[in-house]
């Protein structure tokens, strides 16, 4: 089976994270949500997006079904689209979730006829949804990933508390305290959790990554693939190829691919008075209300900070932001900016290409043209918010 993935509105709800990808390629739980799709379905996926990120995530051609990108699926919600005849689109009041397009081609839905999707559904929409939902869609997929498997064994020298552990071939694991028993506990192929290390579920660490010694780790926590990570980590979603490998915490928070987070770094994520938390929205170039008390950091893909950077409760670090100094820089920092507290100026092009260049090398990665057009267009679509 071949299936189309589509941007709807919540593309621009989700900026700055979905400058550089489709919704659907979001991580939240272990898997993003288009891997989800891919294995309930046993399918495989292409994409519908803005025109410039169509080239590196392309549409699948003849593609069976066309499936909401920002609504993770479920058994229910499974049942739900294979039913779909040709020609029929199931919604949830008046959301879009899929169509059976008897072209196999991409239409507009309106004319299809309506089926109405009952049960409950989670979507993605805001970029706080991805650690709010972290911990409901870790457990559902640590499901998916395992049924009618057997876990790897993991070294006598750990300490278990519970069973709600499944580790994949090749994870190492050393004189680690592993507790399950307020959530599994899932650990990918060839990654490491090194020796000290307390690890909470749930809690998910995908393949080619490592916990380094000393690392603690509280609940409803994903790192992804080819990461490194220690110091103090709860509930936050690294999505990959990303390092916080040293002291300081992360808390409440969302790391896109490509980030650093330098030695003593910090995020608040309760403001002093206890307020609701505001992020910034790039729709309406304004604070938006989160309805949370706990918000901490929301950074985009290829931004980094220097040692000892100090974060604001909800704050957003826009694409390739650049971030060092003394002080608490503002909450909304700005695609290809470079400072801090004391001031920031625009970080260009060339030097950013530069850098990431060298980022990809270490990961055996090539920084591609089509990497580089991708970075070139948010470039663009960005430059109003940099009033330096």
């Amino acid at each position: 089976m071949t299936i189309n993935l589509f941007d709807d509105s919540a593309w621009h709800t989700l900026l700055p994270l979905t400058f550089t990808r489709p919704v659907a390629d979001i991580r939240i739980g272990i898997l993003t949500i288009a891997q989800k799709w891919e294995r309930y379905l046993n399918a495989q996926s292409g994409y519908i997006t803005s025109a410039y990120l169509q080239i590196k995530y392309p549409k699948a051609p003849s593609a069976e079904l066309f499936i909401n990108g920002s609504i993770c699926p479920n058994e229910a919600l499974i049942n739900a689209v294979f039913s779909l005849k040709p020609d029929e689109a199931l919604y949830k009041h008046e959301l879009l979730i899929a169509y059976n397009s008897s072209t196999n081609m991409e239409v507009n839905a309106e004319g299809f006829k309506p089926v109405q999707f009952e049960s409950d559904l989670v979507r993605v929409i805001y970029p706080e949804d991805i650690f709010k939902l972290n911990d409901y869609e870790l457990r559902s997929d640590f499901l998916l990933i395992t049924k009618g498997r057997t876990s790897t064994k993991l070294s006598a020298t750990n300490t278990f508390l519970g069973d709600n552990i499944f580790a994949e071939d090749g994870a190492e694991v050393e004189c680690a305290t592993l507790n399950s028993l307020s959530g599994p506990i899932y650990i990918g192929k060839n990654s490491q959790i090194w020796e000290g290390s307390n690890i909470r579920g749930s809690f998910a660490l995908c393949n080619d990554s490592q916990v380094k010694m000393g690392t603690k780790i509280y609940g409803q926590t994903t790192i992804g693939p080819y990461s490194r990570v220690g110091g103090e980590i709860n509930n936050a979603v690294i999505w990959g190829y990303s390092s916080k490998g040293h002291e300081g915490y992360l808390g409440n928070s969302v790391m896109g691919q490509w980030c650093n987070i330098g030695a003593d770094s910090n995020n608040s994520n309760l403001k002093n008075n206890y307020a609701e938390v505001k992020l910034w929205d790039y729709n309406t170039e304004n604070f938006r209300k989160t309805g949370l008390q706990f918000c901490g950091l929301i950074m985009a893909d290829h931004s980094k900070c220097g040692i000892n950077t100090m974060f604001n409760t909800g704050t957003v670090a826009g694409v390739s932001a650049n971030i060092f100094g003394a002080g608490f820089p503002r909450n909304f920092i700005p695609d290809f900016s470079w400072g801090g507290a004391q001031g920031f100026e625009v970080y260009s092009l060339k030097k950013m290409f530069e850098t990431a260049t060298k980022v990809y090398e270490r990961r055996d990665v090539d920084f591609d043209q089509v990497e580089k057009d991708i970075l070139t267009q948010v470039f663009e679509d960005t430059k109003k918010y940099r009033h330096f």
